[in-house]
This record gives C-alpha cells, sequence and structure tokens, in this order.
C-alpha cells in the first residue's frame, strides 16, 4: 500500500496510475480538499485532517493509521508536504528520501551550497545568519540582491532590493524569520526549465525550456507566462541537458522526477544554477511536457516508485520529438473564452478559475515561438489580469 499526502490538489495521474498498476492507493489530504476531484474510483480511501498540523500531530495521525494498515510507501504529492514526508519515512523507517537530502531540493541554500560545493556555478549568496558577514557581502557584491526564502516554491516572498539600507529594513521586518532567507546577487539573463526523470542516479528523460519573461518578473510585476521547448540540438539545449545530468545525481537524487531553473547571464553567457525541486513542475508543465514527447511525468513517477517496491527495472516509454509551448495569464473574467484562437497547433486548452491558457504543438520549434509570442500579446490585452504577489505560500 502506497500512502500519498497531498496539501493541495495535484497529482491524480500519479495517484492513477499507482492503482493502474496494481498497488493500493490511501490518501491523506485535507478537510478543505475532501471535496476536490480526486480521482476516488480508484482510491481505496480518503482521510483527511484540519489545516496547520505540527509535524507531530501528523505524525500520530499516520503512525495511528498504520496501526491497521501496511504502508511500503510515503509520498508527497506537493512540494510543501516533503519535510514531513521525509520525516515520517525517517521514523517508521520506510524507504525513500531522507531529511537530508530532501534539504538539496527543498532548501534553496542547501542546495546551493551543495551545487557549489560540487563545482557548479551559482549566483554569490549569503545566509542571513552574521550580520558583519552580511556588510562584507553588499559591500563586494554589487547590488541589485535578491532576497529569497529558503523554502517557499516559485517566486513567493522574494524581494529585489537594490541598497544596503532596504536590506536593513526588510530585515528588520522580518525579526526572527529572518534567518529563513538567504540573499543572492541578482543574474539577469534568460531563463530556463529542465524537467528530468532520473532512476537508480542517472537521468533518464530530461527536456529542457525557455521562458518567455522570467518567472519572478511575471509574478511580481504581472503579465504573461510563456514556456516552450527549445530546439534539442541547440547548443542552449545540449549544454542544459549535459548540466543537469550532472547536478541532479551530485545532489543525491536516486530516483524521481525533478524541475530544474537555470539562466544563461546575459552579461558572461554563462549558466547559472537557480533552484531544483523534487517535484513534478507546475503551471501546466506536465501537460506540456507530455504533448510534446508522450512522456506524463506524473505516470512516470509512479512507475518509479512501484518499479521500485517490487526489485524491478524502470524503463522510459518511447519519447516522441514534437516541440511544444504553454502561454498562461490569470485572467480578469471566471471563465475566459479563448475559442478565438484556432491554430491547428493549439492541443490544450486550459480549465482553470480565473485563468485563461493554452498550449501548441508543432514539429517546428520555430512555430512553437511565434505563436508563443503573438498569444502573449493577445493575453495581455485580452484576459490578464495582475495580483499582488504573495508573501507566502496560499493555504
Amino acid at each position: 500500500m502506497i500512502l500519498c499526502i497531498a496539501s493541495y490538489e495535484k497529482g491524480g495521474e500519479f495517484l492513477r496510475e499507482v492503482a493502474r498498476l496494481g498497488c493500493r492507493v490511501t490518501l491523506l489530504t485535507l478537510e478543505k480538499l475532501a471535496h476536490a476531484n480526486w480521482p476516488r474510483e480508484i482510491l481505496d480511501e480518503i482521510l483527511t485532517v484540519p489545516e496547520g498540523l505540527t509535524y507531530e500531530q501528523l505524525k500520530n495521525t499516520v503512525t495511528y493509521m498504520a496501526r491497521s494498515r501496511h504502508f511500503d510507501r510515503i509520498v508527497a504529492l506537493d512540494e510543501f508536504d516533503l519535510e514531513n514526508v521525509a520525516a515520517l519515512r525517517e521514523h517508521m523507517r520506510i524507504p525513500g528520501m531522507g531529511i537530508s537530502t530532501t534539504a538539496h531540493f527543498r532548501d534553496k541554500l542547501t542546495m546551493r551550497s551543495e551545487a557549489k560545493r560540487s563545482g557548479f556555478l551559482v549566483p554569490e549568496f549569503i545566509s542571513i545568519v552574521n550580520y558583519d558577514d552580511l556588510r562584507a557581502y553588499m559591500a563586494a557584491i554589487p547590488a541589485p540582491w535578491v532576497l529569497k526564502p529558503r523554502a517557499d516554491a516559485s517566486a513567493i516572498g522574494i524581494r529585489k532590493l537594490y541598497e544596503p539600507e532596504q536590506v536593513w529594513r526588510t530585515l528588520d521586518e522580518l525579526g526572527d524569520r529572518q534567518s529563513d532567507y538567504l540573499l543572492e546577487r541578482f543574474v539577469p539573463g534568460t531563463v530556463f526549465h529542465v524537467d528530468a526523470i532520473t532512476s537508480e542516479r542517472r537521468v533518464t528523460f530530461s527536456e529542457v525550456h525557455r521562458h518567455g519573461k522570467p518567472p519572478m518578473q511575471v509574478m511580481h510585476e504581472g503579465g504573461v507566462f510563456t514556456t516552450r521547448t527549445i530546439d534539442r540540438n541547440s547548443p542552449d539545449a545540449v549544454a542544459l541537458r549535459e548540466l543537469n545530468n550532472k547536478l541532479v545525481p551530485a545532489l543525491n537524487m536516486v530516483r524521481g522526477v525533478t524541475h530544474a531553473e537555470y539562466i544563461r547571464a546575459d552579461q558572461d553567457g554563462r549558466y547559472y544554477f537557480v533552484e531544483i525541486a523534487a517535484r513534478v513542475g507546475g503551471a501546466f508543465i506536465a501537460d506540456l511536457v507530455e504533448q510534446s514527447t508522450g512522456v506524463n511525468l506524473w505516470g512516470e513517477w509512479a512507475r518509479l516508485e512501484v518499479a521500485q517496491l517490487r526489485g524491478e527495472a524502470y524503463r522510459l516509454p518511447q519519447v516522441k520529438r514534437d516541440y511544444a509551448g504553454s502561454v498562461l495569464c490569470l485572467a480578469r473574467t471566471s471563465e475566459p473564452d479563448t475559442s478565438s484562437f484556432d491554430a491547428p497547433e493549439i492541443v490544450y486548452r486550459v480549465k482553470k478559475h480565473h485563468h485563461a491558457g493554452l498550449i501548441v504543438r508543432s514539429p517546428d520549434p520555430e512555430r512553437v515561438r511565434h505563436l508563443l509570442e503573438d498569444y502573449a500579446q493577445q493575453f495581455l490585452q485580452n484576459f490578464c489580469a495582475v495580483q499582488p504577489v504573495p508573501d507566502k505560500a496560499p493555504s
């Protein structure tokens, strides 16, 4: 039996694939998600807990459940559950990623330190602990700097700061929470993400994508989010695949899916590691990857887990080599109408409250690029809404 823990509604394809492979599945989620669109027909049971449980309360809940259930694996379907699930695995002696390795894919300070120690290029950074060290850092590293929470996802809680006084004022606001942040040199450049599958410490699948506007800029300033598969033979794709294939094992990933971000700096043209997560990428990236390659990252993650549980070798399915891109934005209306967009390359229409989105697919990466540039302008005019970036993940 596999226990899946989810604080957000996601991972339906993971649950379905685990069940299709013949495993029993229990889902533990929040009370407010009890009536969400889970694949109930394949779940053994759905159990709920109140929001805001401490780890001790969650541990007591899961170990009580285990008195009458034999959990062979515990899986976190959302990034914000990773630490608790890692601690549960260690406490219950269940195989899987433990606390220390989870920090490599969750704590932005830890992942930077490990990547730098392993020889990868990382923007100059410093932990927010010793003020003398912080003063020396700001004197040596030119502004602007980016203040980042060590454990939030996406661009949540990130602030761009231009002078030391801004840094000190912001730290005063954070108070005792300031050690949960790091300060990093801002590197202007082109942002890429690499979505990958790792089996037994070897990256067996990876796709390189390029963002339109950097995600931090979209979240903080508003606008349209775009990303697309880049030409697989381009210098960027070749370099980033090689970089990612070395980085993921260096961070001690044994098996699973990863979503990593890199910047090609405008100043020197080099590739800088930004961050990595042991999860499927958000913003419909899983759908994008499936359209271009035929590989469903949620489903392959499930197959990895079940193969390891049964002592079997994981085999990647046949991979297509199309190209895909997505355009997505917050919408002013609750159900935006995208029917006027009718290119034959459109293969997916996002159906999410107050969101407008499309995915396009073509054998030609330039056709995908052209469509995204055109649609991003039209989305900005016809649909786009802006809301303030949250200081923390919404509950």
